[in-house]
């Protein structure tokens, strides 16, 4: 049924992606499968392409979006600029959060973009769980989408029953191994929750969307989810919110920083804490600024776990005066346009959307060389990627892009093409739509 109406859509195609089939099945519920599809198709040329997907079929179900709260996070953006457009397509859809741990200020941001938004009362596993499930009786969606470790164990028990169909966001390799030496993780701890995200996820959910092959494959290997009921599709980034990268906005936004217009800006955006890597880049600073005065290293992002080793790091280093911590910022696509280099020294992710919004505004990329950002980047195309842990070689990595003006502006036009071809929010919400249209039509 539905893999002959998505086949007639203008060159679809089913599609294969690193071992991981993208098929029609059936769910943990025995409900019809939907067609699920990868992000790209593969053309008679065997080459990767974007389909144009037209003749979208509206539905009349509803979709209830769970997640944690919506705040700074890049889960909680990408929703907050992922359900207009949901609603733009015709969908009816409802968000509803965990708790309001980020503050009014966020949430009064989601509802003006047009979110209809609750937060739970109840506190604790139980009291939110039941409270939960009486809006889902209530409101009696079609689906029920659950983002983030929380929100999906709640949200698939409050889900039990009630005959929505179960999707769960595979947002990140959350039990990668390299987990284990974060100091604040304990290997027991880390193991308890794969086990019960693991059986809730294959008893409890229907289906699956992974942010990038990697995560999905990942996901299989490490809660033992069938293969066929995942979808990849990335998340996007907006242009609105971002802007057009310009050399009168690099000027402008030097000025604003107190930069001087020959400085060589690196720019890292990301929360301080130990899977972003950041240590690394303070360690390839401190090998780089010796011979280059002119470096000034951003570093763009929350507070966490990692800022006083951070801050730690700099004063050790002597390097007060090259890296600026600036906290989080609305502003980050004025901080991406005065950037000469955006950094990404991440130990694991599950798409990497800083490097995407880096994308977006043309900026050469020197990230760690993770099968996740191989999705998201390419490698000497926009790109040098680098072995994880390895400041000597993030550092090369670095002086190399600032060094060669020639090369240096192939990778910033290659980074707005591949944003362009795969990561707009408008092309990546249209997959994700019909997504969902197949899933309602089941």
């Amino acid at each position: 049924m539905g893999a002959n109406r998505l086949a007639g859509q203008s060159g679809a195609h089913l599609f294969v992606v690193n071992m991981i089939p993208i098929l029609s099945g059936s769910g943990a519920s025995g409900k019809p499968g939907p067609v699920l599809f990868d992000s790209r198709t593969e053309s008679a040329d065997g080459s990767a392409t974007t389909p144009h997907i037209e003749g979208f079929m509206v539905r009349n179900g509803k979709i209830l979006f769970v997640i944690n709260g919506v705040g700074p996070g890049g889960a909680e953006r990408s929703l907050v600029e992922t359900v207009p457009r949901l609603n733009a397509l015709g969908f009816r859809t409802e968000v509803v959060c965990l708790g309001n741990a980020w503050g009014d200020r966020f949430l009064a941001a989601a509802r003006d973009e047009g979110l209809d938004v609750r937060v739970l009362t109840s506190t604790g596993w139980v009291g939110r769980m039941i409270e939960l499930r009486r809006i889902i009786r209530s409101e009696r969606p079609s689906i029920v989408h659950t983002t983030l470790f929380h929100s999906d164990i709640i949200g698939r028990f409050a889900a039990f029953g009630s005959g929505a169909t179960v999707v769960g966001t595979l947002a990140n390799a959350s039990y990668d191994p390299v987990r284990v030496a974060d100091p604040n993780v304990q290997k027991w701890r880390l193991d308890a929750v794969r086990l019960l995200d693991g059986w809730t996820a294959r008893h409890l959910s229907d289906y699956f969307h992974a942010l990038t092959a990697a995560v999905a494959q990942a996901s299989v290997r490490d809660l033992h989810i069938d293969p066929e009921r995942i979808v990849v599709i990335p998340r996007g980034r907006g242009r609105t919110r971002l802007g057009l990268p310009s050399m009168d906005r690099r000027r402008a936004q030097r000025l604003a920083l107190d930069l001087d217009a020959d400085a060589e800006v690196v720019i890292n955006v990301g929360r301080r804490e130990y899977q972003k890597g950041q240590r690394f880049l303070i360690e390839a600073a401190a090998l780089l600024a010796p011979s280059r005065p002119k470096l000034v290293v951003l570093i763009v992002g929350r507070e966490g776990n990692a800022s006083d080793e951070l801050r730690a790091s700099v004063r050790e280093h002597g390097l007060d005066n090259v890296v600026q911590f600036l906290g989080h910022r609305e502003d980050v696509g004025d901080l991406l346009a005065a950037a000469d280099v955006f950094a990404f020294p991440s130990l694991f992710e599950g798409l990497g959307g800083a490097v995407i919004e880096a994308e977006a505004m043309g900026l050469p990329i020197v990230a760690s060389d993770l099968p996740v950002l191989r999705e998201v980047v390419e490698d000497e195309g926009n790109a040098i990627l680098t072995p994880p842990q390895d400041p000597a070689a993030l550092a090369a990595g670095i002086e190399r892009v600032l060094d060669d003006d020639r090369e240096r502006a192939s990778f910033s036009r290659r980074s707005v093409e591949i944003y362009d071809e795969r990561f707009t929010l408008d092309m990546v919400e249209t997959r994700m739509g019909h997504f969902y249209d197949e899933l309602l039509d089941s």
